[in-house]
């Protein structure tokens, strides 16, 4: 015989309302604070699990230029390597929500590469266009990766990740956009060939062949070698999206012998006169990447090539101080969070470019630099009453000068 629940009584599990927290009651039903929360987290999961399904119709789906004026809003110039990536990333959305019943055109994936030098925007890049997107999104770091059976991580531990941040949802999963960060790390280390295998290298490019391509893998959900009795779980790589970017330090070498190869006899001047000798990386081709380290298979795997633009002095200033989370602002924040107000004088800002340029490391090196600056500040205002801090050139200068960064730049 079914339980009578009385009016004071949880119409969900029966408890009455001396046995529960709180009972909220209705028109014609009450709900306890237990069942409450209960039924919350299920509302949640299942909200996260039709969201990550990518439950959007394609006029609702986010155009190219609106991609590109989400990124300026945290990313300054780099324009090119924007429109590749939000063509990309859009023609990636409509190739998940594609008809193949109408007619047999099955559009393929556009794998990209991102070649850019040290602190240009590479992986912020990829970490704010993750904000955007509808579908999950990893980032893993390639110089950790070796062969199977050897000390690193495996190949398989990238799709771990991106399980990961689908909350093992493999439907979802399989949908997903994948970041290869340090691309470049795991170049071939030379032409020759050795009695030595190259694990961390061509071994690891050959073991991405599959994932780039397109193929079932099995993936340990908790990391290969560490829980071998684990349950391996199928992931099919044809609908994911992979994203590589490296600094290839060094193949501006290799263009540069290309274009100095191309012209013969008198027209060599006149063509070369026309190359901008300050920024090679714009004249990149697959050969380029092929001389620098790269299997044929793999770059044959990543059909989209773009490059990001060397920092120069008008970035550095504007990346201090425009974008929504710039570093001048990340600073401001966490002053005003302890009730002081921080403000800088022009005059620093120039100061902090023009050290910036001299340790020639792009963007990272100005947060080093005002790291330096700010230090003492940090260290010892929050135990004071002081309610206003105005850094001045001056200040800014004493600062920097008596820094382990300053020593560290004056030894190098």
């Amino acid at each position: 015989m079914a339980k009578t629940i009385s009016g004071d009584c949880c119409s969900f599990c029966g408890r009455s309302s001396r046995e529960v927290n709180l009972l909220i009651n209705g028109i014609s039903a009450r709900i306890c604070d237990q069942c409450a929360q209960q039924a919350f987290e299920i509302v949640k999961e299942n909200l996260a699990k039709s969201g990550s399904r990518l439950g959007l119709k394609k006029e609702e789906l986010p155009k190219p230029e609106e991609i590109k004026a989400f990124l300026d809003q945290y990313v300054i110039g780099q324009d090119d390597a924007k429109r590749y990536l939000a063509v990309s990333v859009y023609n990636h959305y409509k190739r998940l929500l594609q008809d193949l019943t109408k007619d047999d055109v099955e559009i393929e994936k556009s794998n990209i590469i991102m070649v850019g030098a040290t602190g240009t925007g590479k992986t912020l890049l990829a970490r704010t266009i993750a904000k955007l997107l509808h579908v999950p999104f990893a980032i893993v770091d390639a110089t950790v990766l070796t062969e199977a059976g050897y000390v690193g991580e495996d190949i398989e531990s990238i799709l771990t990740r991106l399980l990961q941040a689908a909350d093992y949802d493999v439907e979802a999963a399989q949908r997903g956009i994948v970041f290869i960060d340090e691309i470049d790390k795991i170049a071939r280390k030379g032409d020759n060939p050795s009695i030595t295998r190259d694990v961390s290298g061509e071994g690891v490019q050959q073991g991405l062949l599959k994932l780039l391509e397109g193929s079932i893998v099995n993936v340990p959900p908790q990391g290969g070698r560490k829980h071998p009795e684990q349950k391996m779980i199928p992931v099919d790589t044809k609908n994911i999206l992979f994203i590589c970017g490296g600094a290839f330090d060094g193949i501006e070498k290799k263009i540069a012998q290309r274009l100095n190869t191309r012209v013969v006899g008198y027209a060599a001047n006149v063509e070369t006169a026309k190359v901008d000798r300050n920024n090679l990386l714009k004249y990149i081709t697959p050969a380029d990447l092929k001389a620098f380290g790269l299997i044929p298979e793999i770059i044959g795997r990543l059909p989209i090539l773009t490059y990001l633009n060397p920092l120069d002095r008008s970035a550095l200033r504007n990346i201090l101080t425009e974008p929504k989370n710039s570093i001048i602002k990340q600073y401001i924040k966490l002053f005003e969070m302890d009730g002081i107000l921080l403000s800088f004088d022009e005059s620093v800002f120039e100061f902090i470019v023009d050290k910036a340029l001299e340790f020639k490391l792009g963007a990272r090196g100005l947060r080093s630099i005002v790291e330096a600056i700010m230090m003492d500040a940090m260290y010892s205002l929050p135990s004071t009453q002081e309610k206003e801090l105005r850094v001045t050139l001056e200040y800014a200068k004493n600062q920097f000068e008596k820094s382990d960064v300053n020593r560290l730049q004056a030894g190098s």
